[in-house]
């Protein structure tokens, strides 16, 4: 059975056909700059990428050059070998608590939901009615970054801002990169062959967030009521005192919408060094001494350690930290920082074994809590949600 898994952006489509439950990746792709002259569509055939620059104006394009180049690079032989389509949404709310079989109501569901996720659940709106249009016969699901967050509990969702706004507007933290830290969580109690294992997992990347899991269950998340809760990022702020977009918007004669902007996309990583978003600039200019660049990597690490040690606390204990994504998968001296930050609580690294890529254990043998790489999958978290429903 063929599954195609979605994660559509404002200007991008992002896809990977697997085959199931064998959880085989087939080919996967990108379609970006959608709406511009000068799009890109890449797809993989036989493990070599292939680009092609042309003329993208909207989703339902670039859907039908998906399927087109699914079928010109015979990676499939009709439209009916796809069985099901998967589509990630970040912003479920309350209203969705689980995967949902997508239907006019649902889709009118999500789109309610647009005033919590306003930059992203329009695009994966927009993704999901190309796909309906192009394969009207086909199973599609709606998974969403939230859902696996929904089974934090008050006193860890509810903010201390007047009740009636979370009852009028929703105003909590939702948590978000949801399949990701589920993909993980469940891996790594596999590895631990412990159902019932306390586990923080870091998953680190451009956008990064932790999320502390007990026995499988979500029970806190460092991002909130959008992503730009949490840890400092590539170009997030991370936590501020709300007062700081009153004084720069009267210092700056901005309004609050453009202050805001600031702290989404001119800040963390690239607001503190100056130079750039990317933790490879950042380290490599770290090393040259470049103080911002240090800064930078120090004020993360340290909000990191904050997220690592309140879980500690939170769970009652901590089996193990897995650390996921970009960052978390590459970024060998960032996991160093990171766990000897925490070293109080008794773990400690093999300086080997945290060099190398890949699936392992990292942390030492005298180590009280164990240490994992676990790369993500959220395009299988996601497929298995379609086949689970189908």
């Amino acid at each position: 059975m063929k599954i195609i898994a979605v994660n559509a952006g404002s200007s991008s489509l992002k896809f990977q056909l697997l085959t199931m439950p064998e959880e085989h990746e087939i080919t996967s792709g990108l379609v970006e700059r959608i709406g511009y002259d000068n799009a890109v569509f890449t797809i993989k055939v036989n493990g070599e990428k292939i680009k092609k620059e042309q003329s993208i104006l909207n989703h339902k394009t670039a859907v039908e050059l998906v399927v087109k180049g699914l079928l010109e690079n015979k990676i499939i032989d009709s439209i009916e070998e796809i069985n099901g389509v998967g589509h990630r949404v970040v912003q479920g709310g309350e209203i969705f608590k689980d995967s949902v079989i997508i239907t006019d109501d649902v889709i009118k569901d999500i789109i309610s939901l647009n005033d919590l996720a306003p930059l992203h659940n329009p695009a994966n709106i927009t993704g999901i009615k190309a796909f309906r249009e192009l394969l009207p016969n086909v199973i599609q699901v709606a998974v969403f970054d939230t859902t696996f967050h929904q089974t934090m509990k008050e006193d860890a969702f509810l903010y201390a801002t007047p009740y009636e706004w979370y009852q009028k507007y929703g105003v909590r933290k939702y948590g978000f990169h949801g399949t990701s830290h589920q993909y993980v969580s469940e891996r790594a109690l596999e590895l631990l062959d412990n159902p019932k294992a306390k586990i923080i997992v870091a998953h680190l990347g451009n956008g990064a967030s932790l999320c502390a899991v007990d026995a499988g269950k979500s029970v806190d998340t460092s991002m909130g009521l959008t992503p730009l809760e949490g840890i400092p990022m590539g170009t997030r702020s991370g936590n501020i005192d709300p007062s700081v977009l009153m004084l720069v918007s009267q210092k700056e004669d901005k309004t609050y919408g453009e202050v805001l902007n600031d702290l989404n996309k001119h800040s963390g990583y690239l607001g503190v060094s100056g130079i750039s978003n990317d933790s490879r600039d950042i380290v490599d200019n770290m090393h040259k001494g470049h103080h911002r660049a240090t800064l930078a990597h120090k004020v993360q690490i340290k909000r990191i350690a904050d997220y690592i040690g309140s879980y500690y606390v939170y769970m009652g204990g901590l089996d193990a930290i897995c650390f996921t994504a970009g960052i978390g998968e590459n970024a060998p001296e960032i996991r160093q920082d990171v766990i000897e930050a925490v070293k109080v609580l008794g773990v400690e690294l093999d300086p080997v074994e945290n060099q190398k890529r890949g699936e392992h254990l990292i942390s030492s043998k005298q180590s009280k809590i164990k240490v994992f790489i676990i790369p993500t999958n959220e395009e299988v978290m996601i497929a298995r949600e379609v086949m689970r429903l189908k």
